[in-house]
């Protein structure tokens, strides 16, 4: 796995008589992918205007190269997913149409000379290889429809406004639970980008704090790669472990409105692990950070969670306007942990400050201990204590 903080290095440039192999993994949902991708594999995936969150996934995962069946840029808006891939080096190939999923099958090995995919030694697919040069001309063909999706974005949030209108004034049924947030700070995570710096970053916070922590869904995972226990695990719980829904945090399935069950009940129950229910509009982000705030918490801290505008549009979904109203009803006591560095400065503790006055001390103890005035002063004291030890008969 790489760390937390991959450095950036040069994308491999794959010429028309170069070759990578591997063998195939492959799912048309990306998130599905990366449950099962290894390290070193081919990864074939249909994900049109490939976003940030996904392509980090991609890179955790470690792929030898990355196929995509669908234009990784669309020219909808500019999208980072293929810059992130290129920045990790990993070779992407893209546009080679559904009948990639019908020519290279799971677990097979192919290779990959130039834009081609051979497989068994022949041609089978033709796609194109992503490269800076390319990406800039199609970044800049998106950045002109910009414009376009912001007012359909605009539009969208209005529509959802009007029918959903109580998500942004009304409350969601809230369930017995027997964490409590009355008064509390709350850390809420998902994995979404940036999530394991933003962890970083709430170290300190999370240990002299203690907030109450919610994971969305595969947050969970993240918390416990991090050496934390999630305390409430809301969502549709198809991207956390079973590790993480038997970790013995309080489990809430969210529902749908109409009252049809979630695959996450089904799957809870095959697991047979106790959960509440809550129906109700929206995205699971939305939920955990409504639940906290109509339990009283003072402060909601977000990690990985939807930011930005370019976040909103990756997502591609019309409930993501329903993120965007979730902010601004809880946003008076909503932190994002991307702001957190600036905005919060831990306290020094104890040990930290005594291990900064040894390591300050320790230099001038070797300096000392190495003169030679002192070595003559400890020699004649050792003389002093050698002759009383004689006079009094004890040596």
């Amino acid at each position: 796995m790489l760390g937390s903080f991959w450095q950036p290095r040069p994308a491999l440039e794959l010429r028309a008589d170069s070759r990578l192999s591997g063998a195939v993994r492959m799912d048309r949902r990306t998130k599905n992918l990366c449950l099962r991708l290894k390290r070193g594999e081919i990864a074939v995936i249909d994900h049109a205007d490939l976003d940030g969150p996904a392509a980090y996934a991609l890179i955790e995962r470690e792929p030898s190269a990355v196929l995509n069946a669908a234009p990784s840029v669309t020219g909808r808006y500019p999208n980072r997913g293929p810059e992130i891939l290129l920045d990790a080096g990993i070779p992407l190939l893209d546009a080679f149409g559904p009948e990639l999923f019908e020519v290279v099958n799971e677990g097979q090995q192919v290779e990959v000379h130039g834009r081609e995919v051979w497989v068994d030694g022949m041609p089978a697919a033709r796609g194109t290889l992503v490269t800076r040069e390319l990406l800039e001309t199609q970044m800049a063909r998106a950045r002109e429809n910009l414009g376009g999706e912001l007012r359909a974005f605009s539009q969208n949030t209005l529509e959802y406004l009007a029918r959903e209108k109580d998500l942004a004034l009304g409350d969601i049924p809230m369930p017995e639970l027997e964490v409590s947030f009355r008064g509390k700070p709350v850390l809420v995570v998902v994995r979404g980008e940036g999530y394991k710096r933003d962890l970083q970053w709430v170290r300190q916070f999370i240990r002299e704090q203690r907030p109450v922590l919610i994971a969305v869904d595969g947050g969970a995972d993240a918390l416990l790669e991090a050496g934390h226990k999630p305390h409430l695990i809301v969502g549709d719980m198809d991207s956390a472990s079973d590790m993480a829904l038997r970790c013995g945090a309080e489990l809430v399935a969210h529902t749908y409105v109409d009252g049809r069950p979630s695959p996450g009940v089904a799957r809870l129950e095959g697991l047979a692990l106790p959960a509440k229910t809550v129906a109700a509009p929206g995205t699971s982000e939305d939920v955990a950070m409504l639940l906290a705030y109509q339990g009283g918490a003072r402060l909601i801290v977000a990690v990985g969670t939807h930011f930005s505008l370019e976040e909103f549009l990756d997502k591609r979904r019309a409930g993501m306007a329903s993120t965007f109203l979730t902010r601004l009803r809880v946003g008076s006591i909503l932190v994002d942990a991307k702001g957190l560095s600036r905005l919060y400065r831990p306290a020094l503790s104890r040990s930290l400050v005594m291990g900064v006055l040894i390591s300050a001390m320790l230099p001038i103890l070797v300096a000392v201990a190495n003169s030679a005035g002192l070595q003559r002063w400890l020699g004649l004291l050792g003389m002093g204590i050698e002759v009383w030890l004689r006079r009094h008969g004890l040596r």
